[in-house]
């Protein structure tokens, strides 16, 4: 368990904060409740084992922030409710035919499996939590279990951590286990791959090291590379000789198209490797069209969505349409109102708000495919009280519609970016 230093704390009285709202505290409470070079030292002894000297003060100065994000219990349940309603959702078979008729071939190949951990995205309102959107290779759950681990709640009869701790590791290794038997049933799992496009260079590369660990604690052997550096031959994927049972993928070529992935591909298509997640659960959950449908009251109920359901998303999914041809010219005219994201998008890149669009930008939108969705403005957190405040994300992780941990993410600008100076991962705090 990493605790902040006490030293590094100052001494303070946060009686005067409470009981008062989730938004007095963001917009008033400056306590501090973790701290980020304490955080990034823990990390730093993973490191040289990989050969790597950088400080991790210099290359992730903003990944931790020091202060929490607040937000009320009724927005944590809510919020809940809706990963229940999306996964209810995602079973239906009208839905999954929609859907998969969008995606690439690959996807309709279905290894049956869930497809691992999702990471939910929301931006909280006055109105209620809105769904922005849905990643299937979310980063951040076990540095944020360690952030949640290390935060210091200091007036706990009023407030509380948004997660119980103590159950997300062992929830991260229950979705891979899951994985793994649904995929190759009783067959013992011996190693696992943790694989993305040069690994050393990812910004959350220090999660992979932490994930290598969890996997080496549990009895598994885990190693980090490239896909490139994994040999399909006779039937089985190796690493440097090694046989690979499992790859844990956090590539974003969702469909496995470039050709350093090709080897993956075969093996995965050839039912010779346990991948999570894999192509099939990008296409159920994560395409940003799907929003369309997930917002669409009607088409939900057709469907044959519960009546509850139906109510919990169309009321968190903020209206999102195809940009076509057809309607150009007018999400043009009202693209204030606006933010485009490309179908197969991650990470906020290529990702722009109508107000900041330029003509050449919109004339390159129009050789992709690209969905509008209604801008929801971002709460803020008050970092200091001479200081402009930072816009939040709350990301929510869950397997099999069950919630993991609650996270938020701290940043200036149009998406999260961990370069703003005090920004980064938050905890999550609820107010009674």
């Amino acid at each position: 368990m990493i605790e902040p230093p006490e030293s590094q704390l100052p001494d303070f009285d946060c009686r005067p904060c409470a009981p008062v709202s989730a938004e007095e505290l963001n917009d008033g409470c400056f306590c501090v409740a973790v701290d980020p070079q304490a955080l990034r030292g823990e990390l730093e002894r993973l490191l040289p084992s990989r050969g790597i000297s950088e400080s991790l003060a210099l290359s992730h100065a903003h990944l931790f922030a020091s202060l929490p994000v607040y937000i009320p219990g009724s927005i944590i349940k809510q919020i809940a409710s809706v990963i229940t309603a999306v996964e209810e959702v995602t079973a239906l078979p009208d839905y999954r035919s929609t859907v998969l008729g969008w995606a690439p071939a690959i996807a309709k190949i279905d290894p049956d499996s869930p497809g691992g951990i999702l990471g939910f995205d929301f931006h909280v309102t006055a109105d209620g939590a809105r769904l922005i959107e849905i990643n299937t290779n979310p980063g951040g759950v076990l540095l944020n279990a360690m952030l949640a681990r290390a935060q210091r709640i200091c007036v706990p009869e009023h407030m509380k951590s948004a997660t119980d701790i103590s159950r997300v590791e062992p929830a991260v290794m229950n979705a891979f286990r899951v994985e793994w038997q649904r995929q190759r049933g009783a067959l013992p799992l011996n190693s696992i791959a943790i694989t993305d496009e040069s690994p050393t260079d990812q910004y959350l590369y220090p999660e992979f090291l932490l994930f290598r660990e969890l996997f080496q604690k549990h009895g598994y052997n885990a190693q980090i590379c490239a896909p490139d550096a994994l040999d399909y031959k006779d039937g089985q994927i190796f690493l440097q000789g090694v046989p690979v049972d499992m790859v844990y993928n956090r590539l974003t070529d969702f469909a496995l198209e470039q050709p350093g992935n090709h080897g993956l591909r075969a093996a995965y298509v050839a039912s010779e490797v346990a991948l999570s997640p894999h192509p099939r659960a990008h296409a159920l959950y994560a395409d940003k069209r799907n929003l369309i449908l997930l917002g669409d009251s009607d088409f939900l109920s057709q469907a044959g969505a519960t009546p509850g359901s139906v109510d919990v998303l169309s009321e968190a999914v903020p209206s999102t349409q195809l940009v076509t041809p057809e309607n150009r010219e007018l999400l043009w005219k009202n693209r204030r109102k606006y933010f485009f994201k490309p179908a197969a998008g991650y990470g906020g890149k290529a990702a722009y708000r109508g107000d900041k669009l330029t003509q050449g930008v919109w004339a390159d939108i129009a050789d992709g495919t690209f969905v509008a969705q209604e801008f929801v403005r971002p709460s803020e957190r008050q970092i200091s009280a001479d200081s402009k405040p930072l816009k939040v994300d709350i990301r929510c992780y869950a397997y099999q519609g069950e919630v993991m941990l609650y996270a938020a993410r701290m940043y200036q600008g149009q998406t999260t970016n961990f370069r703003t100076p005090l920004g980064g991962f938050a905890p999550v705090l609820t107010v009674a």
